[in-house]
């Protein structure tokens, strides 16, 4: 996989349906707080209001200049250098590292262009994937909330985790030769 190959995009019109589409499988459905089966008048409710509100940023991952992935950014609050994340690869015949590839361009986007300085989200601990793969770029454990969130009848404990600004200028030429391992050959 080669950096060049990968690129973070505004989310525009143009990915209404697209966007409705990723939303609606299982796998990822699976893995977000609202689970349910989203109809056409409600994705269109969130995409009018998402391409309007100026406290989030919505990505598209492109590889090959092929939409593959969401990125959002959220309760952006600039005050205090903060937001939420969260990502997912809407397309299942990406290169492997495509989720890597995609939460490096993410980090380099909150803490360049959108400027903050603290990146939370919440994940399920059930989806012990994303955890390892948050922590091997620098995501730290700060909270666990027991039993938080009913998911198919049970009660789920949601791991909060968060990355620092401070030290992403000495991490991102590391995990760059990690995840592009093309261009550091």
């Amino acid at each position: 996989m080669r950096y060049a190959d990968c690129r973070l995009r505004p989310m525009a019109e143009g990915d209404r349906a697209l966007v409705l589409s990723w939303r609606n499988q299982d796998r990822i459905r699976a893995n977000m707080y609202s689970d349910h089966i989203i109809t056409v008048d409600e994705h269109d409710r969130w995409f009018d209001r998402s391409l309007a509100d100026r406290s989030a940023v919505y990505r598209i991952f492109e590889y090959g200049d092929r939409p593959v992935g969401f990125v959002s950014f959220t309760e952006i609050d600039r005050a205090h250098g903060r937001a939420k994340w969260a990502f997912y690869l809407g397309e299942t015949d990406t290169p492997r590292g495509s989720g890597a590839a995609m939460e490096l361009l993410a980090l380099e986007e909150a803490f360049g262009p959108v400027g903050i300085r603290k990146l939370c989200c919440e994940v399920f601990a059930f989806n012990g994937g994303v955890v390892r793969l948050h922590e091997r770029f620098g995501f730290t454990r700060e909270g666990l909330l027991a039993k938080e969130r009913l998911k198919d009848g049970e009660l789920q404990d949601i791991v909060c985790m968060a990355r620092l600004a401070d030290d992403w200028p000495s991490d991102r030429a590391a995990l760059m030769a990690s995840v592009f391992k093309e261009d550091a050959a």
